[in-house]
């Protein structure tokens, strides 16, 4: 008998255990107020926006870092193919006077049939350091007779000309080049007035 009531006083007991939490959490939601839950309702709101704008912010932010970094990987890009573009530019400049000079020799070279042979290997070594210049992009302006630009010509004098009107260059003292699409020497020029 004293089993019985053993087991009956803790089956009485569970069921009193677990009659209390119900019994709390019914008192408890019954002691907030409708202000109470609307104002946890609004903070939970206001905290949601908060956190909406803030996530924006770093939306944006993220979206310019990125624009900035794609715009940072184009102007590398382009500056890249620029330099290789113009790397021989430096060197081509330091030929052109070589190339000044060869056209000198060639312009004075006496006619003598000692000499034929001499100049026409000269002439061969020009035209071979003119093509090879011209591979790399390299060509001379054409200066006479036209309009002066200060961008390409370099004026060292003006004459008067009857042959041009005025502001046109009437001859060339040192030529001009160009390398691809960029002066690399502008010519000096006289110009009529």
């Amino acid at each position: 008998m004293k089993k019985e009531q053993v087991q009956d006083a803790n089956e009485f007991k569970e069921d009193l255990i677990n009659e209390e939490p119900e019994a709390d959490v019914a008192s408890e939601t019954d002691s907030f107020t409708a202000e109470e839950i609307s104002e946890g309702a609004s903070d939970t709101g206001s905290e949601v926006k908060r956190l909406q704008d803030l996530a924006d912010e770093y939306q944006g932010r993220a979206l310019r870092a990125q624009a900035d970094f794609d715009n940072f990987r184009r102007r590398t890009q382009k500056e890249k193919e620029e330099l290789a573009q113009y790397a021989t530019s430096k060197l081509v400049t330091e030929l052109l006077s070589v190339l000044d000079n060869f056209e000198r020799a060639l312009v004075t070279t006496p006619s003598s049939p000692e000499s034929e042979a001499f100049v026409k290997g000269v002439n061969m070594i020009f035209r071979q350091l003119d093509g090879v210049l011209k591979s790399e992009g390299l060509t001379a302006m054409e200066t006479v007779g036209q309009p002066f630009n200060p961008e390409y010509h370099q004026a060292i004098m003006q004459v008067e000309s009857e042959e041009y009107e005025e502001g046109i260059v009437t001859e060339e003292v040192q030529k001009g080049y160009l390398l691809k699409d960029k002066v690399l020497r502008p010519a000096m020029v006289k110009v009529s007035m």
